[in-house]
């Protein structure tokens, strides 16, 4: 039975939402990496955990629930969890929709303001964004689409992709028709 599910893709590609959808369809507990990589703070991801730190919490919380759905990066600091895996999802949504989406992300979370050059945060802001932005055409050193297609050929087993942008619902649909069919092939 597929239990364990890791979906990655790019910042804004819709990891986490497609993580939960499945995790409320299967019953399964979502774990995000954000909570693993980063120490929580105000204002959040400020502050990079120790790696070895972040290994030991994902571990514990991986090892009390049977089925989780994982949502976001494990390159360069998670691949112990890579045997766990009953499926992985990788996702991949264009440039400009992605990059919308964290533009209307980050106003929602912080404001309008944020746009604002005079706003202390704008530099973070701005940072933040073309950091993202960068993800399409970066080498392997850092997390980019490069690095996760490094990161992917690495795995057991091939990933389902979901390319494009469509509802969640759609996303949904896809990922729990191959858990239907993974099942029953290992039947």
């Amino acid at each position: 039975m597929i239990q364990r599910i890791h979906i990655l893709g790019a910042s804004g590609s819709g990891t986490t939402t497609l993580a939960r959808a499945i995790a409320s369809a299967t019953s399964a507990c979502h774990l995000d990496t954000d909570d693993f990589f980063w120490i929580k703070t105000t204002p959040p991801f400020r502050t990079i955990r120790e790696v070895a730190v972040r290994q030991e919490l994902l571990r514990q919380a991986l090892a009390k629930t049977a089925a989780w759905t994982l949502s976001g990066s494990l390159c360069g600091w998670g691949d112990f969890a890579i045997p766990l895996f009953d499926l992985v999802v990788f996702l991949t949504v264009p440039r400009k929709m992605r990059m919308q989406r964290l533009l209307d992300r980050e106003i929602a979370r912080y404001g309008a303001e944020i746009e604002d050059p005079d706003d202390p945060r704008h530099e973070t802001h701005r940072a933040f964004l073309d950091w993202a932005a960068a993800y399409d055409k970066g080498g392997p050193e850092i997390r980019s689409r490069s690095m996760h297609e490094d990161w992917l050929a690495q795995l057991p087993r091939p990933a389902l992709r979901i390319e494009g942008d469509q509802p969640v619902e759609e996303s949904l649909h896809i990922v729990l028709s191959r858990i239907t069919s993974l099942g029953k092939l290992n039947q």
